[in-house]
């Protein structure tokens, strides 16, 4: 039976910033009511850990995860939540350590359930474990949440769910069809970061781009409602599908003084063959008219793209394809993933799966791209005068920040300049 529990809890949270978001909202209502927020690697009377379920390899680590807090105290609450909780609850529940797993939806609840935990004045590890999963969220349902921990940026919920179902996906399982506060609701939501200092907000969601599903709004509406907040000096989307950046939103976004030129999109194959199987909903020549469409409108955009090699069926001459198409589009930056099977989707029963062996090896050949892209895009913008927005952490006397391109830069440390824009050049 473990005792009673104190007031220290940590939060680790695993996967993308909209599972960050949701950690801070989360530990502002521990703190709120009397909780002492401690790091993750320190002891702690209550860890939570928020998951992530995209590749087997973010499964792996939250069980890791699990294993290590438990070694650290081996008297704590350690309750799990996030995607990984709502697709595999038994699976986290059969881990030692483990007391209460809530599926993604249930989130919201978990202030409540460990006091529920607590009032009860001990419980057994595995046969008191207890789940609250759920099933795929309903339209309408839908956790709030932004990140208050760094007082440069903040992380804004503006969209949950998904509803593109690609047969690789396990997204729309976990997190549901596609949803959204009121813009109203969420420019309330800004207002509140834009109180606590806070300079920059990123928006994210699960499909960004896809808001106003419920609501009957636009997303472009949202960002122009956004646009008029004062003490809100940057904003930055995400992540957005090439089909739902359209060129009214690129060209508003060049008009805009606070949306900044850098963008997050989503290619995942340059083989028109390959994307067929994946179910995305565009082919890479839709991919290449967005591209030229940003370059139009803001030349100095910084551009990262996704990228999956290894996907089922993926033959040497479809993965030559969508190296010579990435080489050819010339982003800034590519974000490399290694095809996971993930249990019920579609891809999963795929004939032809591919070697470990040849994923890895062209996740090398697009890393090298990627370091070359970089590279370039970077020494392009030498000379240029640029905006940045320095950040608190110091590294050997060091001060870091981004410009507006998302180009990190290093200055030796000056706390006066700490949270404040300046022009560098570069």
């Amino acid at each position: 039976m473990k005792e009673k529990s104190g007031n220290r809890v940590a939060f680790l949270t695993l996967g993308c910033k909209l599972n960050y978001s949701e950690s801070s909202s989360l530990a502002r209502e521990f703190v709120e009511n009397g909780y002492e927020k401690v790091s993750c690697n320190s002891e702690a009377d209550i860890y939570v850990i928020n998951t992530c379920s995209v590749t087997e390899h973010a499964d792996k680590k939250c069980r890791s995860a699990i294993r290590k807090l438990h070694k650290i105290n081996s008297d704590a609450i350690i309750a799990v939540t996030g995607c990984y909780a709502q697709l595999k609850p038994q699976e986290i529940l059969d881990i030692e350590g483990v007391d209460l797993v809530l599926g993604a939806d249930q989130k919201q609840n978990l202030f409540m359930r460990i006091a529920e935990l607590k009032n009860e004045g001990g419980f057994t590890v595995h046969k008191g474990g207890r789940a609250f999963s759920c099933a795929i969220s309903e339209v309408g349902t839908i956790f709030p949440a932004y990140s208050s921990d760094d007082r440069t940026r903040s992380f804004l919920k503006v969209q949950d769910g998904c509803d593109y179902n690609c047969s690789y996906c396990t997204i729309p399982l976990a997190r549901g069809k596609s949803r959204n506060h009121p813009i109203s609701f969420i420019v309330n939501e800004a207002r509140e970061i834009a109180a606590k200092g806070i300079k920059e907000v990123v928006l994210t969601g699960v499909n960004t781009g896809d808001f106003g599903k419920t609501t009957g709004e636009h997303f472009l509406d949202l960002l122009r409602e956004l646009d008029e907040i004062e003490g809100i000096e940057r904003y930055r989307i995400s992540s957005i599908e090439p089909n739902l950046i359209t060129e009214e939103i690129i060209k508003w976004m060049s008009q805009s003084k606070k949306f900044l030129p850098h963008l997050h999109i989503p290619l995942q194959s340059g083989s028109n063959r390959i994307l067929a199987l994946m179910k995305r909903r565009y082919n890479r020549e839709l991919f290449a008219q967005r591209i030229e469409i940003v370059r139009k409108y803001m030349p100095e955009a910084f551009i990262g793209v996704d990228v999956i090699v290894g996907f089922p069926g993926e033959s040497d001459e479809d993965f030559m394809d969508t190296y010579n198409f990435l080489e050819g589009v010339n982003p800034s930056f590519l974000h490399i993933f290694p095809y996971s099977k993930r249990s019920n989707t579609p891809a999963a029963d795929y004939a032809n799966q591919v070697k470990d062996s040849d994923k890895s090896h062209r996740v090398g050949k697009l890393t090298e791209l990627s370091d070359r892209l970089h590279a370039a895009f970077v020494d392009a913008n030498k000379g240029r005068v640029e905006k940045v927005l320095f950040e608190s952490t110091q590294k050997g006397g060091k001060m870091f920040g981004y410009t507006r391109n998302y180009i990190r830069v290093e200055l030796p440390y000056k706390r006066e300049m700490i949270g404040e824009i300046a022009e560098i050049t570069l």
